[in-house]
């Protein structure tokens, strides 16, 4: 039986499912609340975190509000950008 997540999802099947995908619950929540069935298969244009410089992924997690990135490394920096 699908919890029921409260009025913040929209989509409690979807983001479960997601969950046992193994995302965070707040990528999770962004796609489930989209009304897409097909959300968290789209996309594929960005490159790849491994063929971007770390300064180009300092400034993804700075914009995305990761904490401690400025003594991170560049596969820090990586690890933390895929959690998030």
């Amino acid at each position: 039986m699908t919890k029921d997540h409260g009025p913040s999802i929209k989509n409690d099947e979807q983001y479960e499912s997601l969950r046992d995908q193994g995302m965070s619950k707040e990528k999770a929540a962004r796609i489930a609340n989209s009304g897409s069935k097909t959300a968290g298969k789209r996309g594929g244009k960005a490159d790849k975190y491994e063929d971007q410089t770390k300064e180009e992924l300092y400034e993804r997690a700075k914009e995305v509000g990761i904490e401690g990135r400025s003594k991170m490394s560049k596969d820090d920096l990586i690890e933390a950008l895929r959690s998030h």
